[in-house]
């Protein structure tokens, strides 16, 4: 399970470009808030979609979530474990996938694999159960012997999947995970999403693509400017819905606010 309260990070604006060497010295620099007072939980068996345009501040609750960044305030806990009071404990629950690979190239698919088996603490026996079964869900026995920069965008993502995947996290995290995807690598990392809900694990699911969001979702988040917009189930979104189709209420919801906002 994660739980998020009243979470907030900001970030120091940009400077202006003419501004003197003296004034970047001495003036106070405005605060952008990338996330303003969120609060949501993500349960076992379920798939949470947190949703929002550019810029929206999906990333970067992601990233403290993934104690990868610190909040300025809030808590958050992830299986009964405070991320500020205990790191360590959070990272080994948590499976991280974004759209940025990272990987090792010089290695192949299998070495990487077993080098992040290794840094878990899995034995020998139960890698070669895990990466099997991985190999098998995501089709990429064909290349785990290649080296992983000889592979196609697609395949890197499968290898960073799997490498997300290699200790059996209890709570998966996918950042845009599909982005820039031909279609049947897509499939894959979608039904792989709905494996996880099948073995209760907690998951936690971005994206821009609304048909995914639809398709998976058992729970919404909508956030924009930081701020929650909406949070319940998605069955209580549809009963909500003005709009002919969720791509468009999306949109209109978001034009919503920022109507409000100028107004």
């Amino acid at each position: 399970m994660i739980t998020l309260q009243h979470l907030v990070k900001s970030f120091p604006a940009p400077r202006p470009k003419r501004q003197g060497f003296l004034q970047k010295l001495t003036q106070p620099r405005e605060r952008i808030f990338a996330v303003n007072d969120i609060s949501f939980t993500c349960r076992p068996g379920r798939i949470f979609s947190l949703v929002g345009p550019n810029g929206a501040g999906k990333t970067t609750t992601l990233r403290i979530l993934a104690t990868m960044l610190k909040p300025e305030s809030g808590i958050v806990t992830v299986n009964g474990y405070d991320s500020a009071l205990h790191e360590k404990s959070v990272r080994g629950q948590i499976g991280f996938l974004t759209g940025t690979t990272g990987l090792y190239e010089r290695l192949t698919p299998d070495e990487l694999l077993r080098y992040f088996a290794r840094l878990y603490g899995i034995d020998s026996n139960t890698f070669k159960h895990r990466s099997q079964e991985l190999y098998h869900l995501l089709g990429i026995h064909g290349f785990k012997n290649k080296k992983i920069g000889e592979l196609s965008s697609g395949m890197k993502q499968k290898v960073s999947i799997c490498r997300t995947m290699i200790h059996d996290p209890a709570v998966v995290i996918f950042d845009e995970p599909t982005a820039g995807l031909d279609v049947i690598t897509a499939k894959h990392i979608i039904e792989l999403i709905k494996d996880c809900k099948k073995k209760n694990k907690t998951v936690l699911f971005s994206t821009h693509i609304m048909s995914e969001v639809e398709l998976l979702s058992d729970d919404i988040a909508m956030i924009h400017n930081g701020y929650l917009i909406f949070n319940d189930t998605m069955e209580q979104f549809r009963r909500e819905m003005d709009q002919e189709n969720i791509t468009e209420e999306f949109i209109y919801r978001i034009n919503q606010v920022e109507t409000e906002t100028l107004a």
